[in-house]
């Protein structure tokens, strides 16, 4: 991917504050420094790809103080909601960026800087024709994570399309060297439920999860 086709543009809402939760990377062509993104980065970085409304992320940042959370998500409405929510909710280890997902895992974070990264109800692309656009299908995104997650870091991923939770499954079947699959068991962890997952649930929809850790990178 040429980063040099990626649009950037920026929603209008950046509040005055010492650090406002709308994140603008200094250079969108180069690999980031973790202290660019937040100041203190002795603390874990947790990402949310394709954050929706916010719900997620900040649901986990009013939980765990002790993290950071930095939300990717490439539409206007969607990054100015959950900019809103988070300096509402005063969550000073919460931001969200404008950007395209796989560019940010590829080529933007910082390299064995993000301790979790969360994959929730992505686009499933269910024509047969856009299969390859899945992120869970493509090298780069994968090779993206074996590059910016830290050793022992996890991927966790939730959807409601069977066939993308089974590329996901073949694609990290395919990185055993890489990745080890973790259980999930309901109670394993606080994990706030997404906008998305909730309009599927309400629905009856089966939702599907699975998480990895990195092993090597």
């Amino acid at each position: 991917m040429n980063p040099r086709t990626i649009p950037v543009t920026f929603p209008a809402f950046i509040p005055h504050s010492e650090m406002p939760p709308v994140f603008i990377p200094p250079d969108h062509f180069r690999e980031l420094r973790h202290d660019e993104i937040f100041p203190n980065h002795s603390r874990p970085l947790e990402i949310d790809l394709g954050c929706g409304d916010g719900t997620f992320i900040t649901g986990m940042a009013a939980r765990h103080p002790e993290r950071d959370y930095l939300g990717v998500e490439r539409m206007l409405g969607r990054v100015d909601k959950t900019a809103r929510k988070i300096e509402r909710m005063q969550l000073p280890n919460a931001r969200i960026m404008r950007l395209e997902s796989a560019y940010t895992v590829a080529w933007l974070l910082p390299k064995a800087s993000v301790s979790r990264l969360h994959l929730l109800c992505p686009d499933p692309w269910p024509k047969k024709k856009h299969t390859a656009r899945r992120l869970v299908n493509q090298a780069e995104f994968l090779d993206g994570l074996t590059r910016i997650l830290v050793p022992g870091g996890e991927f966790l991923l939730k959807t409601d399309d069977q066939p993308y939770f089974e590329d996901a499954l073949v694609s990290f079947d395919s990185r055993t060297h890489q990745f080890e699959r973790l259980d999930w068991p309901d109670d394993a962890f606080f994990y706030p439920t997404t906008d998305f997952e909730q309009s599927w649930l309400n629905i009856d929809r089966d939702i599907h999860r699975a998480r990895w850790r990195l092993i090597t990178a």
